[in-house]
């Protein structure tokens, strides 16, 4: 007698068949896509003579979207208001362009897409497409091209936006602040390369904007530009290198307000120079009325202290400044005065070139030296000076320091007295130097020097300053003890010796003072000495 097999299984088996069998027949998937999408056709056909449609439709052979296009898609002469420029978020096979703008007459136009246009699926970008169309009989076809650099940085940010003014009977150095260009185009990508094309032949004035705003017009208070000095004559062979800048704008005070009580601030745009800059109080004051201004370290503002408290509503100040002469109303009301608060900085570790900042929130206006004490881990007393800052509102302390050292710091009473006749309660602070191995040293010769002096400037990557030299002659420069870390090296070439650098500014055709980086990035090592040559252009 046979055995039967269990129904249950075989339901089991042909299953687990099946599921194999489904296995076996998935799709593995071909490649990835790594093709562009492709351009069929447009409506009007791209290079139109003549055009004087309202909208454009431009097709592909597969679904596209477009990515920044604020940023990348680039309208040349601009058009105001802008196009509508579809799809914006969901995939089509087309690109939509709906014009607004009244065209001018016999003009070419370009709509550079930049890196847009994308495809659906794996984000393949369309480099660089454009759709040329002319409202005359004919297209432009003249181009000129050139880079961008930073006066300040050695890098210049991404995007930077140049302009072609038309040199005719209406143009002055002003239109860039009122008139829109007749050309622009942006530097590609992460480069600073630029090209202007489908242009007509003419003379031009050519500039480069940080424009922050894309509203092709320059507001010097947040963006940088950049000016070709000569007029430029198209068509040419010539490429033109243009250097951005931030201007200094003049000083401008603005409307003071009641910060806390005998306490004004007064925030302001522009160059400050205290020495030329000046604040009268207007109102009635006792026989022993003083005030004081104190800068704000971080912030572009003022701050006037006074006493005695005065019985009034409010203030009114005439402020003098070389360019201008404001009088200005500050509301007053009741309010509490800061009492007398010190800190005391760097705590822990301390550069061997570092200074100790005993700094005051209400203004200090006497030191005294006898109440202050530095002593080292071996109870040695170490000497050092002082100096009172008014301005900046802090007692500064100087001192030798030795490696891998500890000083305890000590300020008694009385060491500071501020303006309202407070001092300080007993302050102790402890810093600590490192050891020389912690620290790496650089040394830079540099080498064809055309014009001295020069200011040598270690930065970090931002930019910002780490060590600095002034040198009138001297070719090696020396950096000792610098933190471990990557750095640049700059040259700035201080024509007017000034010992900082200056910037330019576009309207009187002021070219920034030139700044020449190192070419490396510089890695700085602990315990370890780097002598390099720097041979300038």
């Amino acid at each position: 007698m046979r055995n039967r097999i269990p129904g249950f299984l075989i339901v089991i088996v042909l299953l687990l068949t099946l599921v194999q069998c489904a296995k076996k027949g998935m799709p593995e998937g071909g490649p990835r896509d790594e093709e562009p999408p492709e351009f069929i056709r447009a409506n009007p056909e791209n290079y139109t003579t003549n055009f004087s449609r309202e909208e454009i439709r431009i097709f592909f052979d597969e679904y596209v979207k477009l990515k920044n296009p604020q940023q990348q898609v680039i309208i040349s002469p601009p058009m105001n208001p802008r196009p509508s420029i579809l799809p914006l978020g969901t995939a089509r096979r087309d690109v939509q362009i709906e014009i607004f703008d009244t065209l001018q007459e016999n003009t070419t136009y370009t709509i550079n897409f930049g890196k847009s246009i994308i495809d659906n699926n794996e984000n393949n970008p369309l480099n660089y497409f454009k759709y040329v169309f002319s409202t005359g009989d004919y297209i432009d076809s003249l181009e000129v091209g050139g880079t961008v650099e930073d006066a300040y940085l050695k890098k210049p940010a991404d995007f930077i936006s140049v302009f072609l003014y038309e040199v005719d009977s209406t143009f002055s150095d002003s239109v860039v602040y009122q008139r829109t260009p007749r050309y622009v185009t942006y530097t590609r990508d992460s480069t600073n390369i630029f090209q202007l094309e489908n242009l007509k032949a003419g003379t031009y004035q050519m500039l480069a904007i940080m424009d922050e705003n894309d509203n092709y017009l320059f507001n010097p208070k947040n963006e940088k530009i950049g000016f070709v000095e000569d007029f430029i004559t198209i068509p040419t062979d010539s490429t033109y290198e243009i250097t951005l800048f931030q201007e200094e704008l003049e000083f401008e005070i603005q409307r003071p307000k009641q910060l806390k009580g005998q306490q004004i601030v007064f925030g302001y745009e522009g160059v400050l120079d205290l020495d030329s800059v000046r604040i009268e109080l207007l109102n009635p004051k006792p026989e022993d009325f003083t005030s004081r201004i104190v800068q704000d370290r971080e912030t572009d503002s003022l701050y006037y202290w006074y006493r005695p408290t005065l019985e009034t509503d409010s203030l009114t100040f005439e402020v003098f400044s070389p360019e201008r002469r404001d009088t200005l109303f500050a509301r007053i009301a009741e309010m509490e005065r800061d009492s007398l608060n010190i800190s005391v900085t760097p705590s822990g570790n301390i550069g061997f070139d570092q200074e100790v900042f005993l700094r005051a929130n209400t203004p200090l206006v006497e030191s005294n030296d006898s109440l202050i004490s530095i002593m080292n881990q071996d109870s040695i007393f170490i000497p050092f000076s002082t100096e009172l800052r008014l301005l900046e509102n802090e007692l500064r302390i100087s001192f030798e320091k030795e490696e891998s050292s500890q000083y305890s710091i000590q300020v008694l009473p009385g060491t500071v007295v501020d303006m309202f006749e407070a001092t300080n309660d007993t302050l102790t602070q402890r810093v600590s130097t490192k050891a020389f191995s912690e620290f790496g040293n650089i040394t830079f010769r540099l080498q064809n020097v055309q014009q001295y002096p020069v200011l040598v400037q270690l930065t970090d990557l931002k930019g910002e300053v780490i060590r600095e030299k002034y040198s009138t002659g001297e070719s090696v420069i020396s950096f000792g003890n610098i933190n471990a870390g990557e750095y640049f090296m700059r040259i700035i070439f201080d024509r007017n010796e000034n010992r900082k650098w200056d910037t330019g500014n576009y309207l009187k055709k002021l070219k920034p003072e030139r700044i020449e980086y190192f070419p490396d990035t510089l890695d700085i090592r602990a315990n370890w000495d780097m002598d390099e040559l720097f041979i300038l252009d």
